[in-house]
């Protein structure tokens, strides 16, 4: 018994001091083979002998339950701002202010990392407390999500009482993998570093966030004593050695300054290394060094007078646009992106850029041929910044969107978002996202039909629209890669349960702008067959409660489509239930509107929606003065605060079921 217990405490220790020096030191001892091998081990041991469990152990840096919402924390010690320069001139301006009070100063100059501050807290060398800045007065509780952050320590080799202040931000490499997988999902790409940190680290779940690979650079000691004796640093130089001793990730490229010419020349020379850094930075940190000073210089009404920040002003190039591309999205976005001349800007070579939309374009007067300015959003994303006007010598073009999808030929429309659609259902381009779509569990509700096996059946060509999911046959699926005889069988079996899913769902599934599932519903209570939608004209379809011109356009748009309503004809020749199946079993809620807000504390919104309908009741999603009740979770936004304004009685979930009885 006792040589497994010796064997945990082994494994965590040796555990710990190898993150550490990988994390921390940038200095592994072992291969990342080696290490996962241990981790392994710590795993299985931990899981055979659960009465050892420790949060401090390795392994349980990987996020634990999900949360409902963060709790606040006010900061002991507030978390200012610094006072921002923008130029030379500025900053020695500062540089005089600062030598006038206080004579011939040193200053600890350092990068300023772009990402998002942090409050730790220890007692007696423990980790008890993560929480954001907030508005420097009142922050989060991130706690939870701070664990999952290995350059952290849970532990201090001293039991010090201490608060510490931090930089969390993405490695550029983690921010390269993170927007090409969400690319891949055909998910909204992340605008740069420092937003995906700061959204990475405000995740309920934290095994989202464990999953992003966050680091720290701890840069300040907010409050408490760095030795146990009592005995204090006397700058901030000595504070930052005496963090690093402690094991925080401590930045290693700062430098003890004292004059304006010396700082300068540091930021020139970090400047023109900046795109090799494997962090995003946005300026110098320039801070009075010794304690003594900064107590002599004083504090402003929201920033110290002893600091400031440099920013670096965004580099910007010219380059000719050559060409317009137009792709199409997953969602049926029709794209313009601008081919350059290739330039280097920030530190890469940039020969595309988006432009958004053809208001974007209008809106900068770019044409076909011009000589454009360029730089990167947040030192990331390639942006045309304006046309110069003044170098055309009278052969640029104007652009045009074109008329037909590029994927699929099939021809378009313009949105109430500015945004061109294909509206094609089986256009290759949004096939993959809008089958996943009709499978999924709001929908379709097909078991079993994930990312995965959509694509698998898409590469092996056995289908080419969800029509077709209804034609496939066990002993087809049956050979793809890790299927099997079983699973082929049991998602053919989903497949043909789900034919009873139903009109509401099923219009849900389509894929039609703007048409969720209350919309599909009420579209389905209106007009009771998939037939009787198809033939909707515009009118019907606007005087539906709630229903709106948008959304009654976005569907005429989509039954108007010749291959959507010949996908319709198919699913219906295929036997799916293609009729309303929301009949009403009681009459209790019969002439009631509910809206329901938040999060539910035992039941989906989708299963409480069928529960109202199911007892005469109607569900609608916006709140007027029309609306009977509201069903109030946890979390409830703008739709409760608006039932407030109006009056509108608000009600629990169990009071919705005392209802129905």
């Amino acid at each position: 018994m006792e040589d497994y217990k010796a064997r945990i405490k082994q494994l965590r220790r040796e555990l710990t001091h190898h993150a550490k020096l990988y994390y921390v030191y940038d200095a592994p001892e072992i291969s990342d083979y080696e290490y996962d091998m241990l981790y392994a081990e710590l795993l299985r041991l931990e899981a055979e002998h659960p009465d050892l469990y420790d949060p401090d152990s390795p392994t349980q840096r990987v996020g634990g339950a999900a949360l409902e919402k963060f709790a606040k924390v006010k900061h002991t010690v507030p978390m200012n701002s610094l006072s921002d320069v923008f130029s030379f001139e500025e900053l020695e301006d500062f540089i005089d202010r600062t030598k006038a009070p206080a004579g011939d100063i040193a200053y600890s100059v350092e990068p300023k990392i772009d990402g998002l501050s942090v409050a730790l807290t220890y007692e007696r060398g423990v980790f008890t407390l993560g929480a954001t800045r907030g508005d420097g007065e009142i922050g989060e509780d991130v706690t939870q999500n701070i664990r999952t952050i290995f350059s952290i320590p849970m532990k201090l080799p001293e039991p010090l009482d201490i608060c510490v202040r931090g930089e969390v931000y993405m490695p550029r490499e983690v921010f390269s993998r993170l927007n090409a997988a969400r690319e891949a999902e055909g998910k909204a790409l992340f605008a740069n570093p420092r937003n995906a940190a700061a959204g990475s680290l405000r995740q309920l779940d934290p095994k989202v966030t464990a999953a992003r690979a966050l680091d720290i650079f701890v840069f300040n000691l907010q409050s408490g004593s760095l030795y146990t004796d009592g005995r204090g640093c006397d700058s901030h130089t000595e504070t930052l050695d005496r963090l690093k001793e402690l094991g925080f990730h401590v930045i290693g490229s700062r430098e003890r300054l004292r004059t304006a010419e010396e700082i300068e020349a540091y930021i020139v020379k970090l400047g023109e290394a900046r795109d090799g850094l494997a962090y995003d930075i946005d300026g110098v940190v320039i801070k009075a060094d010794s304690f003594s000073v900064r107590k002599k210089l004083g504090e402003g009404t929201n920033t110290p007078k002893w600091a400031a920040a440099y920013k670096f002003p965004p580099e910007e190039k010219q380059t000719r646009l050559i060409d317009i591309t137009v792709a199409v999205g997953r969602t049926g976005v029709l794209t313009p992106t601008a081919v350059l001349e290739p330039v280097r800007l920030a530190g890469t070579t940039v020969s595309r850029a988006t432009l958004h939309n053809l208001d974007f374009i209008r809106e900068k007067g770019i044409m076909l041929g011009d000589i454009v300015t360029l730089r990167k959003a947040g030192d990331i994303i390639p942006e045309i910044v304006c046309a110069n006007k003044d170098k055309r010598d009278g052969s640029e073009k104007e652009f045009a969107m074109p008329s037909v999808c590029p994927s699929c030929g099939e021809p378009v429309y313009r949105d109430d978002e500015a945004a061109v659609r294909c509206t094609n259902a089986s256009c290759p381009a949004q096939l993959l996202r809008s089958i996943e779509h009709f499978a999924s569990k709001d929908a379709m509700n097909i078991d079993g039909l994930g990312p995965r096996i959509v694509e698998l059946l898409l590469r092996e060509q056995l289908i080419s629209d969800v029509a077709d999911l209804y034609s496939l046959k066990a002993e087809d699926i049956a050979g793809l890669d890790r299927m099997g005889e079983k699973s082929a069988s049991n998602l053919v079996g989903a497949i043909d349960r789900s034919k009873s899913a139903g009109l509401e769902r099923l219009l849900a599934a389509l894929g039609i702008r703007n048409v969720g599932n209350v919309a599909a519903a009420a579209l389905a209570e209106r007009f009771g067959t998939l037939d009787g939608v198809m033939k909707a004209v515009r009118e019907e379809l606007v005087a539906i409660n709630d229903f709106g011109e948008i959304t009654a356009d976005c569907v005429i748009n989509w039954f108007s489509h010749p291959q959507n309503r010949r996908i319709c004809e198919r699913l219906t020749e295929a036997g799916l239930l293609t009729s309303a199946t929301a009949a009403p079993k009681g009459d209790k809620l019969a002439g009631l509107t509910f809206v329901l807000t938040g999060t539910l504390p035992t039941m989906s919104r989708d299963e409480a929606s069928a529960l109202i309908k199911e007892a005469g009741g109607k569900v609608s999603g916006s709140v007027s003065g029309k609306t009977s009740y509201v069903v109030a979770g946890e979390a409830a936004g703008s739709k409760l605060t608006k039932a407030q304004s109006l009056g509108v009685k608000i009600i629990s979930e169990d009071e919705l079921k005392a209802m129905i009885g």
